[in-house]
């Protein structure tokens, strides 16, 4: 039987604004907390970085280090290559002569590589707009839910969480706790099928009036073939009740899996055409060259990124800021 929870007392101190408080001006702004966030990675880089370019000149030497950089911060052997080739055409273009010079071309060839993935997810297009979330158990998929929820309430948007992941009563009871947290309808079933809950999540959704769905799914890797084949009957049945959707299938990615976010990608995309990424837990890992490998691997759109594991700390991806963050 399914359950219809409607909460109405929101919880104030975890229902911090998705965006800047302007009548705080001791509160951190966004892009000082993705430099913040990005900490590890930037330390990876930083020093080395400084060691490196130190020479003032393109040489063989400083490729070979700055190969092996790129290479340990998950950047991939294509994206280093690359970026690479990127340099030294632009030493023998600019002569670059100093170390700033050098850093700055690296910076520019990088900030080129990732700006195609910037692309903001744009929901005005349908009502409700349905968004299908995916992911393996642990990339943070139910908790960027939530984030998501108050992100969309906070551009004045409705939003109705869908509990599809029929398989772990934590990750419903998670889901249910954001939806109390946030004042949001959670739409899910103690047992049964997935596919039948989200179902019911949309028709709901349409008979309310409401702006956005956001429907979660079993965590599973890409091997559990039956597991991906099951996924890939929820975005039938999401077509059955909504002919034009899912209008967004978001794949969320742990940053700490390094290289392996590149077949995850691959194997999801396959099962049910992946069309964003949410990209989590930048602010554990040194490994945030992976979106790097991304872009030259397999782009696709890098929807949101996270930071933390505030409310907020969840936002759309900004190439240059990014880029920033790691050579400031």
């Amino acid at each position: 039987m399914f359950s219809f929870l409607k909460k109405s007392a929101p919880d104030t101190k975890a229902d911090a604004p998705a965006v800047a408080n302007t009548a705080n001006d001791a509160a951190p702004s966004w892009r000082e907390r993705l430099f913040k966030g990005l900490a590890k990675t930037r330390a990876q880089w930083g020093g080395k970085l400084k060691s490196i370019f130190s020479r003032g000149k393109v040489d063989d030497e400083l490729l070979e280090e700055l190969e092996t950089l790129l290479l340990t911060s998950d950047c991939g052997i294509e994206a280093t290559t690359h970026l690479l080739d990127e340099l030294k055409k632009a030493a023998k273009r600019d002569k670059l002569e100093t170390p700033e010079a050098i850093q700055k071309a690296l910076a520019e060839a990088l900030l080129a590589t990732l700006q195609p993935l910037e692309q903001p997810l744009d929901v005005s297009g349908h009502k409700p707009y349905v968004i299908m979330i995916a992911g393996v158990n642990g990339a943070g998929k139910t908790t960027s839910i939530g984030k998501l929820a108050k992100y969309f309430q906070n551009q004045g948007k409705s939003v109705l969480l869908a509990a599809g992941d029929t398989f772990r009563a934590a990750a419903r009871e998670q889901l249910e706790t954001w939806g109390e947290r946030n004042n949001v309808t959670v739409i899910a079933q103690d047992n049964g099928d997935p596919a039948a809950v989200v179902f019911d999540a949309i028709s709901a959704a349409k008979a309310r009036g409401i702006d956005i769905v956001l429907a979660d799914t079993a965590g599973r890797l890409p091997t559990q073939l039956h597991l991906m084949e099951e996924i890939a009957k929820v975005r039938r049945v999401i077509q059955k009740v909504e002919p034009s959707g899912p209008h967004e299938t978001l794949l969320v990615l742990d940053a700490n899996i390094g290289q392996n976010a590149l077949q995850q990608v691959k194997a999801f995309d396959k099962a049910i055409n992946v069309t964003g990424l949410v990209l989590t837990k930048l602010d554990g890992t040194a490994k945030g060259g992976v979106v790097t490998a991304i872009a030259r691997q397999c782009p696709k759109p890098i929807r949101f990124i996270g930071v933390g594991e505030q409310i907020d700390d969840l936002r759309p991806f900004s190439a240059k800021d990014f880029v920033d963050a790691l050579f400031e």
